[in-house]
């Protein structure tokens, strides 16, 4: 196996118990996203992917469901442990792990293989997409933050790609803004999406690594990467057909259907 492709399920959430078990337009999160895996394991060279859940009940709904699942620790404190530990509880070393979020099942495969693929041909330790935003989608984002500041991470990138840091604010700033937009209709703001690909050793090394400084204050785990030296690799993506990055309360879930109603499931077939 070179790729495993890890979807961690929790149970537990505060906004939306038993959220990987919601139903969106007939269809569980869950299996959604786990559909999303195998399509973009079936588009890597030696992939596999599994669902880490913590509960008997996400357990059971993929079993019944023919989809590959593995029970990891409830105190496992993130996604990347729990990808972590899938791998290690499958008895499994492939040379990359995914941890592909549960709570957004509306990821294009593209993404997933797009990641793996720089970090084969990078050297890095980590990989992560971006969505360089127009200004159009700038100004909303902008506006959006103006009732959820913490919503919504933007990332600068050194010339070979590798990002140099990771914020809540938005980076970066742009003191002849006006002048820039004449120029054309994408800004120089890149939209992180919160998909990560790791080397097995270097993700071993991040999950025994305690929680850094900056991490704890943005509340962004891939900074634990770049505060210990770690290199991540930032691929630039297009923005897929219903643009949700995650799904966390009901209100997201009617969202999510309405989009769906509007532009057709990404999951049909």
């Amino acid at each position: 196996m070179k790729t495993l492709i890890v979807v961690p399920a929790r149970y537990a959430s505060q906004r939306l118990p038993g959220k990987p078990l919601a139903l969106i337009a007939g269809r569980s999160m869950v299996s959604r996203v786990a559909g999303l895996a195998r399509r973009a394991a079936a588009g890597l060279p030696q992939a596999e992917y599994v669902v880490a859940t913590d509960d008997m009940r996400i357990l059971e709904h993929c079993r019944d469901a023919g989809i590959p699942v593995v029970m990891t620790d409830p105190a496992l404190p993130s996604g990347s442990d729990r990808a972590l530990a899938a791998a290690e509880g499958l008895g499994a070393e492939p040379e990359f792990i995914v941890n592909l979020q549960g709570d957004a099942p509306f990821t294009p495969a593209a993404h997933v293989t797009a990641i793996v693929e720089a970090l084969a041909a990078s050297g890095t330790d980590a990989a992560t997409p971006y969505i360089r935003l127009s200004w159009d989608a700038l100004d909303r984002l902008r506006a959006h933050k103006q009732e959820t500041p913490f919503s919504g991470t933007t990332l600068v990138t050194d010339p070979q790609g590798r990002a140099i840091w990771f914020s809540k604010i938005i980076l970066p700033a742009m003191r002849k803004e006006a002048d820039l937009r004449k120029l054309g209709p994408l800004s120089p703001v890149f939209q992180h999406i919160g998909l990560y690909a790791y080397r097995l050793g270097a993700l071993r090394r991040y999950c025994a690594l305690p929680e850094s400084r900056y991490e704890r204050l943005e509340g962004l785990e891939q900074l634990r990467i770049l505060e210990n030296g770690m290199s991540m690799q930032a691929v630039e993506v297009q923005p897929g057909r219903i643009a949700i990055p995650g799904i966390d309360t009901a209100e997201d879930i009617a969202l999510a259907e309405r989009l769906v109603a509007e532009h057709g499931d990404p999951d049909a077939g």
